[in-house]
């Protein structure tokens, strides 16, 4: 324990109840996401090969897209409980 009686660590599962709806919200926003790349990938392999920006193709931009919104996700996460 601390001097000032607080626990030393990271925070412990179930602190902060309020963090559920957003945390929830955010990942059901991801989960619709990558839904979409499965559902591309499931009904139409054939548009992964194109390449709509050059040399790149959809299936590479759609996957760097699905890593880049993760992040983007964790940020918006963190800016929003910070705000609390």
């Amino acid at each position: 324990m601390a001097a000032s009686g607080k626990r030393d660590g990271p925070p412990q599962a179930g602190g902060d109840a309020a963090a559920s709806p957003l945390g929830l919200c955010l990942f059901g926003v991801y989960v619709l996401l990558y839904a979409g790349f499965m559902a591309l990938v499931l009904v139409r392999p054939d548009l992964l090969a194109l390449r709509p920006f050059g040399g790149v193709n959809l299936a590479i931009v759609y996957g760097m897209g699905l890593i880049a919104s993760a992040f983007v996700l964790a940020v918006t996460y963190m800016l929003l409980r910070s705000g609390r």
